[in-house]
């Protein structure tokens, strides 16, 4: 009976307060379990970036590749931190210096219909014994968002089949690396008892003994790195006897000599690289306040409508994290401002629906104030209060005016907002009358970035002298 151990983690979200001790643990096990003369592989499901920390957004998820590499993984697929959360050219160049496979079966690129240069559909792994495994990895379809970007994101349901049929007469297991979430998971085992094991992610579930499904093993590792999943399979020759899973807390693992100053060292070699990035010089200081409209938010409301094109927008004081002091205005101020990887949407409604979206902005204004409020790109404290630009309410009439002039129930309106408001569940008219355009590649600090630059220009030293 032979042993193959496969180590997995997922949505690490560069939380890299716990990476130095999985690196370790990882390159410990490797060399370790090769000593026994036993299979070690080691897979990452994806959305190991995520731009809120300041060194993933300096390097454009760069640096967190050369941090995966450190722990020598054989493969790993993508989530949507990195598959829409970067340009198409900021992906193709993401796993440059990638000294592991990056296998992903349903995106291929829109242009050429080809899968991208840095990935491939499939890979097959052999043990020590000559065992093999099929791997294939698959990422949460999001259309609307992936095909303005530049890709092709095809339906689960239309590439399993494809893979099993490709991959079944050439290896003795199937294991998909999921970044689909417990739900999607549960009905591939359910549908396609072929696939032995399920690497799962993006809900960030954890199952520490692992679930079995029919005849399908799914494990899945939590969120951040607080977990690193453990499967150990059995076989003997071609036939798997066994899988179970398990998973080991990062904390209880002995700590990393220097660890905290690799920690500090991650974030203050971003805020460097971020610093260096300057934007824009602004006169006098743009205040900001959660709990009214204030100058930052309204510079904020005229960097969406520029942006965008449209006559009015709608932000949420909360979105600003704090405000920006007088002088040169860096990307790491901007980062720290807007920490949110959310995207400018417009939304066109008739006059009689865009009273209808006032109605509920202003019945949940109140409520929404000194709302804590996360996920869903949201990554403030409270949502704050709702502030218009182009749009007004009258409180004691009820009257919605657009410019100044009262809104005519038949005309069209185009407002500009962010796509976290399609999300949340205060406003339903957004997302169920709305003619909704989610604008790309930029997030909404690069917009107000770019507005600053116009508006405030970086004066040059020639210029000054």
């Amino acid at each position: 009976m032979d042993q193959i151990h496969i180590y997995h983690t997922n949505d690490i979200h560069s939380h890299f307060e716990n990476w130095p001790r999985i690196s370790a643990y990882l390159q410990s096990e490797k060399k370790r379990i090769n000593d026994m003369d036993e299979t070690y592989f080691s897979f990452d499901i994806g959305d190991a970036c995520d731009r809120v920390h300041p060194l993933t957004e300096a390097t454009n998820g760069q640096a967190n590749v050369r941090l995966l590499n450190e722990a020598h993984y054989d493969a790993v697929t993508i989530g949507n931190n990195e598959g829409i959360g970067s340009s198409k050219a900021e992906l193709n160049h993401l796993y440059d210096e990638a000294n592991f496979k990056v296998v992903l079966s349903n995106v291929l690129d829109k242009k050429t219909g080809e899968y991208p240069a840095w990935s491939q559909p499939f890979e097959i792994l052999q043990t020590k014994t000559g065992h093999k495994i099929g791997l294939f990895g698959l990422t949460a379809p999001f259309p609307t968002s992936y095909e303005p970007i530049g890709w092709f994101v095809r339906e689960p349901e239309d590439v399993i089949p494809e893979m099993l049929e490709l991959l079944s007469p050439l290896v003795d297991t199937v294991i998909l690396l999921s970044h689909l979430g417990i739900i999607e998971d549960r009905k591939i085992a359910e549908k396609y008892p072929l696939i032995k094991v399920i690497l799962g992610s993006h809900t960030h579930h954890l199952l520490p003994e692992g679930e079995k499904v029919r005849n399908t093993l799914l494990a899945a590792a939590g969120k951040f790195g607080q977990y690193i999943g453990h499967v150990v399979l059995e076989t003997e020759g071609p036939h798997l006897v066994s899988a179970k899973a398990a998973v080991v807390e990062t904390r209880q693992l002995p700590a990393v000599e220097n660890e905290e100053e690799l920690i500090q060292g991650y974030e203050q070699l971003g805020h460097q690289l971020l610093n260096e990035q300057e934007i824009a010089v602004i006169p006098s200081n743009f205040s900001v306040s959660w709990q009214k409209k204030s100058t930052l938010v309204e510079v904020g409301l005229e960097a969406v409508k520029d942006y965008a094109k449209t006559e009015a927008a709608i932000l949420n004081a909360g979105l600003f994290m704090q405000p920006l002091i007088e002088g040169i205005v860096t990307n790491d101020e901007l980062h720290q401002v807007l920490p949110h990887p959310m995207r400018i949407l417009r939304c066109t409604l008739d006059g009689e629906n865009m009273i209808r979206l006032m109605y509920e902005m202003e019945k949940n204004r109140d409520f929404l104030r000194n709302f804590p409020i996360k996920g869903m790109g949201f990554r403030g404290q409270v949502f704050g209060e709702l502030c218009y630009n182009g749009i007004e309410f009258d409180k004691k009439t009820r009257e919605v005016k657009w410019l100044g002039e009262q809104i005519v129930k038949e005309k069209r309106y185009t407002f500009a907002t962010v796509d976290h408001f399609m999300y949340i569940p205060f406003f339903p008219t957004i997302e169920i009358k709305g003619e909704n355009e989610v604008l790309f590649p930029y997030f909404i600090r690069n917009v107000l970035g770019q507005h600053l630059g116009k508006t405030y220009p970086l004066i040059s030293e020639d210029k000054s002298e």
